[in-house]
């Protein structure tokens, strides 16, 4: 039987474990982003289906282009510009966890381990399948968002509970020109975020606030094709039980205790992000809106975070209605007094305004010394000496590290840009941007990588968990046959669970000339090929008389002598009498 025709190898099955894989994790997706989405209220506005389709795109790495028109007394006269790129990590973790999961469990699945040919056919067919469906997603993200003007407007004559409630004034428009129509509008007491109007004039006037989005289909697609490739690819480095092809044992073994270290590391983050938005929500106001925030943005929350505890600068601006989205400290230095140009971020600064913001930096700290005690507790020892497997986690952490943390400052980068024009006059505009600097990412990341892995090795080695953990996967055989077929019943099932009626699959096929049980013994008598011939045994054959391992027989043990014979009519023994029965009790008294 050939590897390809076995249950796990051939291409129905790779086709199969690949229609798995991307159907779960769209799923998954789509789950997280439309009660997300349904959290917020957004659903109050317009179809969650189109909404979902678009947050998913954007999930991926996708463009979504938004346009936005206000119409009042049947005149639509006020347009919106809007470009907004932001990445919602809580849904493309989702879906990178489940579509990196069940992708590993079909490679661990195919008996013998995975060819390179194989392995590359499988990744592949998930990558042509789920950027398929991003196709998908691009023809189904295109709809509209109507909001009406009153709940726009805040405060208790408004809708309440509108998307723009509670934000600040927008300041910055002074006395609005006079518009066709309308007339002066000389006395400003109600407001709509971008627009000031008099107390009434929106009951009268049933503004409302219409919203075109679609899906950039080319960049999304592109975008997506990319995301699926490094999802797989960061998964099999960071997974230390998924047997890997000989050509990429050696690279395993050196990446990834580090990788796996780091991404357990950076979901643990995640995780207390998630549980400060559980406290969100039972400490807040808006206790719904502050889940849905924390599904849809809590990766991104903390991932920022993380490069801001280690040092890395960002530079940021703000202006308008966004600023309200922003944290204290940041709302604070960004929208302080000359605050219409970009402004450095940096630890420092952000303590002059919190004294908190110190919290982020020892979490951070604390997060990479843990990442450099796993690799340590993961990275085989051997008999190297304290100080080169020090040196050697150190590099392996440090390497990584330093990837790690400009992709965390290019995947948290926010900007978004909404510009309010009246009949082709730019009246205000609203924007937030916020970048990091890839180089100082790097840099830091490389040294933050560095001193956790020696730090953490040498606190591994005192406490004696260095190498505890390392389980180095085996190394196939790659060979024309592979699994139980190869090897016959008894040695495997299809599950590949071991038991102790079906012994695990061999690591190598069966060979006679190291397997003293495996080889066939000639006929008693005749000599073994590449033997001299042996003497027959003087007493006949029997088990006593057979060569032993050096080569001498052993003594045949001396036969029994006769026993006696018996006379057909003689009588056979009598049985011994029978004891007595025992005495009263008593009775020798």
């Amino acid at each position: 039987m050939s590897a390809t025709a076995t249950p796990h190898t051939g291409p129905g099955a790779v086709l199969l474990s690949a229609v798995v894989a991307v159907c779960c994790a769209f799923l998954a997706m789509a789950g997280v982003a439309a009660l997300g989405l349904h959290l917020l209220g957004a659903d109050a506005y317009g179809s969650l289906g189109p909404m979902t389709a678009a947050v998913m795109v954007l999930a991926v790495g996708g463009s979504v282009t938004p346009r936005g028109a206000v119409s009042a007394f049947g005149e639509s006269g006020v347009t919106a510009e809007t470009a907004i790129d932001i990445v919602p990590l809580g849904v493309g973790l989702t879906g990178a966890l489940v579509l990196g999961t069940v992708f590993l469990r079909s490679v661990r699945a195919v008996p013998g381990g995975v060819t390179p040919g194989g392995l590359a056919a499988r990744a592949a067919t998930v990558a042509a399948l789920f950027t398929a469906l991003v196709g998908g997603l691009t023809w189904a993200g295109h709809d509209s968002v109507t909001i009406p003007g009153r709940a726009l407007i805040p405060g208790p004559g408004g809708g309440g509970g509108g998307p723009f409630d509670r934000l600040p004034d927008l300041p910055g428009l002074g006395e609005l020109p006079d518009l066709p129509g309308l007339g002066d509008l000389p006395d400003l007491g109600r407001e709509l975020p971008g627009l000031r109007l008099p107390d009434g004039l929106a009951e009268l006037a049933d503004a409302r606030l219409r919203v075109d989005f679609e899906v950039a289909a080319w960049p999304s697609l592109v975008a997506g094709a990319v995301w699926v490739l490094a999802v797989l690819l960061i998964a099999l480095a960071a997974s230390r039980r998924t047997p890997l092809p000989r050509a990429l044992a050696g690279a395993g073994r050196a990446v990834r205790p580090a990788a796996s270290a780091l991404t357990q590391v950076l979901g643990f983050a995640v995780l207390l992000g998630l549980a400060a938005g559980v406290y969100g929500v039972t400490s807040g106001g808006q206790p719904r809106r502050a889940l849905g925030a924390a599904l849809l943005g809590a990766p991104n929350g903390v991932w920022l975070a993380m490069p801001l505890g280690l040092f890395v600068p960002w530079h940021g601006s703000a202006s308008g209605a966004l600023l309200a989205v922003l944290p204290a400290p940041l709302r604070e230095l960004l929208g302080g007094p000359g605050s219409g140009g970009a402004r450095t971020l940096t630890l420092q600064r952000l303590a002059e305004q919190s004294g908190w913001v110190w919290l982020a930096a020892l979490v951070a700290a604390v997060l990479m010394l843990l990442a450099g005690v796993l690799t340590a507790a993961r990275t085989a020892r051997g008999g190297s000496g304290v100080l080169a497997y020090a040196g050697g986690c150190a590099l392996r952490l440090g390497a990584l590290t330093a990837l790690a943390v400009p992709l965390l400052v290019w995947l948290t980068e926010v900007t978004a840009d909404v510009r309010l024009t009246v009949m082709g006059i730019g009246v205000h505009g609203t924007g937030l941007d916020l970048r990091g600097s890839p180089g100082a990412g790097l840099l830091l990341g490389a040294l933050w990588g560095a001193a956790a892995g020696l730090a953490g090795a040498l606190l591994a080695v005192g406490t004696g968990l260095a190498g505890r953990s390392a389980a180095d996967p085996p190394r196939p055989v790659h060979g024309p046959v592979h699994g139980p077929a190869a090897y016959g019943p008894g040695y495997g099932d299809d599950s590949g669970r071991p038991g102790p009626y079906t012994p695990s699959v061999p690591y190598r096929r069966p060979n006679p000339d190291t397997n003293p049980y495996m080889r066939t013994l000639p006929p008693r008598g005749e000599p073994s090929p590449g033997e001299p011939p042996r003497k027959p045994p003087p007493h006949g054959s029997d088990t006593a008389s057979a060569p032993t391992v050096s080569g001498t027989p052993l003594p045949r043990p001396a036969r029994p002598g006769p026993r006696p014979r018996r006379d057909r009519d003689e009588p056979p023994p009598e049985p011994p009498p029978e004891p007595p029965p025992p005495g009263r009790p008593g009775a020798g008294r």
